[in-house]
């Protein structure tokens, strides 16, 4: 009964916050931002809230994903949809690369050769100014409309359009992902994560299980890039380095691993605390450090998770008196 109500609740959510974010917040081009990172946020998850692997190396996913756009777009003169396609699909390349090595240790170890690679590719970025535009960033980076059937196109140049847009290929993500981890597969990653050691001894490949798992995340980390690029106009090198993973780690962290939801409410709270805090101190990510050690120590579920168990523990007491009775 709890696990139905919950799984309700996470797909109910998703829907109903996208509906209100653009007259909650200051801006479109502000919810358009929580809709990118979300995204990114959804990969993230799936690696840490499925598969338990702690990964530095989302921002090598995304940077990747906003530069392969930013180059098709600018360079070779492609529509927006070859743009997220090559995005995405260089992210899982980078994913299936980064993982193929990161797989075959476990822990810290795991750990630091995602840190490492963060680092290298952070530096292969900065060193191909000829590809990337190095401390300048690549810049012109259009965001054309999409042809339709019969001469129409849909133009994404106003910020609403654009919100829309990108809302619309979140859901597909959200639910995408939800309908891989409610499979034998997610379930096959969930053992994983509980006890690798008994998986791995029942027969499954669990080296070939979490290199897929890695594709899967880089797939939606880099459509998050891609996204990026076009959004802002501009792909840089912060978009690939080592904060960038941070930041998103931390939204998922905040949000709730494990709960699809808490990808969307991790990205809300940390992009509008973020720009509220930036305005105030410039030492803003001090508090975002002390938040996240609170939420660590007194909501380990994240804040969707705390959510979830708040309201129903509410609902609790009745259920106990309606069965007594």
């Amino acid at each position: 009964m709890r696990d139905t109500a919950l799984r309700a609740a996470d797909l109910l959510a998703a829907p109903i916050l996208l509906a209100v974010l653009p007259f909650v917040l200051p801006s479109y081009d502000q919810a358009t931002e929580v809709i990118v990172f979300a995204i990114a946020v959804l990969g993230c998850n799936l690696l840490l809230g499925y598969t338990g692997l702690l990964s530095f190396g989302q921002g090598i996913f995304f940077g990747v994903g906003a530069y392969a756009a930013g180059y098709a777009g600018s360079q070779l003169g492609l529509g927006l949809p070859a743009m997220l396609a090559a995005g995405a699909l260089l992210g899982m390349a980078a994913a299936l690369f980064v993982g193929a090595f990161a797989i075959r240790q476990r822990g810290v170890y795991f750990v630091m050769l995602t840190l490492a690679f963060a680092q290298l590719f952070y530096f292969l970025a900065y060193t191909y100014r000829d590809v990337t535009g190095g401390d300048n960033g690549m810049t012109d980076v259009p965001r054309p409309p999409i042809a339709l059937p019969g001469g129409a196109a849909l133009d994404l140049g106003s910020a609403p359009a654009f919100y829309v847009f990108c809302a619309a290929l979140f859901l597909l993500a959200f639910f995408g992902l939800r309908r891989v981890i409610d499979s034998p597969f997610g379930s096959t990653l969930v053992a994983i994560r509980e006890n690798e050691t008994r998986a791995a001894a029942v027969g499954y490949s669990v080296r070939g299980f979490k290199l897929a798992a890695f594709a899967f995340s880089g797939l939606l980390t880099g459509l998050a890039g891609a996204l990026h690029a076009p959004f802002l106009g501009i792909a840089t090198l912060t978009t690939i380095d080592v904060t960038m993973s941070q930041a998103i780690l931390i939204m998922t962290l905040i949000g709730g691993g494990g709960t699809l939801a808490g990808s969307l409410a991790g990205a809300l709270f940390y992009v509008v605390l973020s720009s509220w805090l930036s305005a105030f101190w410039p030492r803003w990510p001090m508090l975002i450090g002390f938040l996240l050690v609170a939420i660590s120590l007194c909501a380990p579920g994240g804040l969707w998770g705390w959510l979830q168990n708040a309201l129903l523990s509410r609902r609790q007491p009745g259920e106990v008196r309606d069965a007594a009775g």
